[in-house]
Parts: structure tokens; C-alpha cells; sequence
């Protein structure tokens, strides 16, 4: 059976955010909305639970939740979520581009892409809703936090399936560019395949035996006796596959703190950011059919100062 359109959230968004939705079960053993809600929302305390009904912050359809609300199975509950404080990101985000359908941003380091634990007010995201003034605008696919460069963007929650269906079916053609060792002994160009498995709650990735779910096209752009500038082409997208297969060719990526090995940064530490930029997206528009290219307009810091960027000076 085919689900109907979800219900409009009765709150608005604050702070550039939506808000939270829950479904009751269809049966249980609480007599409360509250009850479920203590168990459904254990990291808040129950007290912390019991204010922010006194104070009508969790919303149905029909208005606020009262504290002794009876347990309705299958009921829709709205309430925006306690955020964490964060230390602001000191850099901008940029608009390479934008039409009524589309907004192509030119991320800088350090800035997640959506909202994910302790990143919520300091991510792409928000900042382009508040900058833009739209409220609906969702990202068509995300990069790391540490990561620079072009992430896409939609107007209209409606519009992103077509635009995902492009990078699911490996119809986006992604460029990215990297500062490294240079080894004169690694040939180049290759094509690097592996099997990549990222388990949750691990902080990396690593290459495991089987069949290859993971291929990248490694160039050597330009040298100098002991840095590579690289042109790296994925043809899927593994979560860390870049800095992964970088590492396995023994060139791991310049301010990578996870490959190898993992090293321990400080919330406010922005120096030395990785060396890693999303330069290029390409495809051809689901919606005009149009050949979109659009180019980053960042340059990686290691390459153009490599004293400066390792004492964290650029």
C-alpha cells in the first residue's frame, strides 16, 4: 500500500532548521504521550521532558501536547530539538551558482554539510538558509566535514529525487583534486579498485577482501621534489573511498587526521586543513536536460604555500 504525502510540520523552522518528527508506536504499554516520549528521548532527562511540555514545545497536528496527554498510537508529535553549543567555523561558503531550481556551493573546510551531532548552526545548511532565504533547501548529496569544495543543492524538497537519482546511478561526473607525498616510484596514471567497509561508530574505513565496490582514477597533475598535486576521478562514491585509497598507494592525503592513523584535534583547531577539494561536478540536468559544469573556485593551501599551511598560517 502506498504511503500519501507526509503531513506539513505544524512548527516552523528555527534557526534554520526543522523540526523533529516522531511517530508514536501503533501499540505499547505507555498510557502517556509523555511516558513515550522519556523512553523514546533518553538523553534528555524526564524532567527536562516534563518542562518542555508545561512550556507546549511538543506540537501535534491539533496543538500541543498536554503533559497527561493519553498515548495515541500512530500519532504524529513536532518539537525542535535542544541544540549544542559550537564553535563557529571562521571561514565563508559561496554560491558558485543559483536558478529557481538549483544552488551549487563552494564549501569551505571544517563545514559540515548538514546538520549530524555536535554540527548543527555551523554546517552549509543552515548557514545557506539563512543567507538565502530558503527555507526548503536540501542537499543533493554531502561531503565530509573536512572536505572543501561543490556540493548541490535544491530549492524544493520535491526536486531532489531526480537530481540523487544522477549520482545513484553514477551519472555525475565528480573531479576532485588533492595535495600528497609525491613518490617517483608510484605509476600514474591508475585506476585504483578495492573493497571498502566503514563500519558504524568507526571512525575509518578500510579495504577488506571480496569483490571491489569502490573505483577511483588517480592522475599525477604536477610535482615538485617532495609534493604531488593529484587529479582523482571516483566512479563511486564509498564513504572516505579518496582518502582511503590514497592511503593504500602510500600517498595519504596531506592533513588527513584519520588515515593512517587517527590523530585526536581540538573542536577549534583549524589549522592544516586536508587536503582535498571537491572540484568539479558535471552532469546533465534531469529537469532541461542541459550539460551543467560547474568548477570550484578554492585552491588547496599546501600546493600554492606549503610552509604556511604546515605551520597553520594559511
Amino acid at each position: 500500500m502506498r504511503r500519501g504525502r507526509r503531513p506539513p510540520s505544524p512548527l516552523p523552522q528555527r534557526d534554520g532548521l526543522d523540526a523533529a518528527r516522531i511517530r508514536l508506536p501503533a501499540r505499547g504499554p505507555w498510557e502517556t504521550v509523555r511516558d513515550y516520549l522519556v523512553v523514546k528521548l533518553n538523553r534528555l532527562a524526564p524532567e527536562r521532558i516534563d518542562e518542555m511540555l508545561r512550556q507546549g514545545r511538543f506540537v501535534t497536528l491539533d496543538g500541543p501536547v498536554a503533559p497527561d496527554a493519553k498515548f495515541l498510537p500512530n500519532a504524529l508529535v513536532w518539537f525542535h530539538r535542544e541544540l549544542p553549543d559550537e564553535v563557529p567555523v571562521p571561514f565563508e561558503i559561496e554560491v558558485v551558482y543559483s536558478d529557481n531550481d538549483i544552488v551549487v556551493a563552494d564549501k569551505p573546510h571544517f563545514l559540515a554539510t548538514t546538520p549530524r551531532g555536535g554540527h548543527v548552526r555551523q554546517t552549509a545548511l543552515v548557514r545557506l538558509r539563512h543567507a538565502l532565504g530558503i527555507t526548503d533547501l536540501t542537499p543533493v548529496h554531502r561531503l565530509d566535514r573536512v572536505t572543501a569544495g561543490l556540493v548541490l543543492f535544491v530549492t524544493r524538497r520535491e526536486l531532489r529525487a531526480p537530481y540523487q537519482q544522477l549520482f545513484q546511478q553514477r551519472l555525475v561526473r565528480k573531479e576532485y583534486e588533492a595535495i600528497a607525498p609525491y613518490d617517483p616510484d608510484l605509476e600514474l596514471p591508475r585506476t585504483v579498485r578495492s573493497r571498502i567497509l566503514k563500519k558504524r561508530g568507526v571512525l575509518q574505513a578500510r579495504e577488506v577482501p571480496g569483490a571491489p565496490n569502490a573505483e577511483t582514477h588517480v592522475d599525477l597533475l604536477d610535482h615538485t621534489d617532495e609534493l604531488g598535486r593529484y587529479r582523482l576521478r571516483p566512479t563511486t562514491g564509498r564513504t572516505h573511498q579518496l582518502r582511503v585509497h590514497m592511503t593504500s598507494l602510500g600517498v595519504p592525503i596531506l592533513g588527513d587526521t584519520f588515515y593512517p592513523e587517527v590523530r585526536e584535534t581540538a573542536p577549534d583547531d583549524f589549522t592544516r586543513p586536508l587536503q582535498l577539494l571537491a572540484k568539479v561536478l558535471e552532469f546533465d540536468d534531469p529537469l532541461t536536460g542541459e550539460r551543467r559544469r560547474f568548477e570550484s573556485r578554492r585552491k588547496l593551501a599546501a600546493w600554492s604555500d606549503f610552509p604556511a599551511w604546515l605551520s597553520g598560517r594559511a
